[in-house]
């Protein structure tokens, strides 16, 4: 019993117990404030709303959007091209207060159906989508070397739209 010292004994009781109050303080401080990022669909349907200019008819197109909490990989691809394949996400962007804000570069026969656009260099472009609660949402494209930003509707796709093949298996 020599060994016990009511010092020594009070201290290690204080600290155990400052600690374990800590810990709930900081527990419970994060079950209130901390949340995480909303997650959001990967594949967006994209409508344009009017033509590029010198484009007779613009692609419909599909976003194809990787998530890892508020940090965005993306692709924009003309909506028939089979999204089974490897693709490169050229797009990045972050996913701040329900707002997904993409920008990278495209080649312009992603956005233009026209054989002449195959030849245009790539362009920088930067995609923003509210995010809300809604069938089709609308959103803006804006390209490099036009004056104003182009609108569009997005239309969140169902796994079953986003791949026939997976039928097939």
């Amino acid at each position: 019993m020599t060994h016990f010292n009511f010092k020594s004994l009070a201290f290690y009781g204080v600290a155990i117990s400052s600690v374990l109050i800590l810990f709930k303080a900081v527990t419970a401080y994060g079950e209130n404030n901390l949340k995480t990022a909303t997650s959001i669909n990967s594949r967006y349907r994209l409508t344009l709303t009017e033509n590029l200019p010198n484009c007779e008819k613009s692609n419909a197109l599909t976003l194809n959007i990787q998530q890892s909490g508020i940090y965005l990989n993306a692709s924009l691809l003309p909506a028939n091209t089979n999204a089974d394949t490897e693709q490169k996400l050229p797009l990045s962007g972050l996913l701040r207060d329900q707002q997904l804000s993409l920008s990278g570069k495209v080649d312009k026969s992603i956005l233009c159906n026209d054989p002449q656009s195959q030849q245009e260099p790539i362009n920088s472009i930067t995609i923003q989508i509210p995010l809300v609660d809604k069938v089709s949402i609308l959103g803006q494209l804006t390209v490099n070397g036009i004056s104003k930003p182009l609108e569009f509707t997005a239309v969140p796709q169902t796994n079953k739209e986003k791949s026939p093949k997976s039928t097939s298996h």
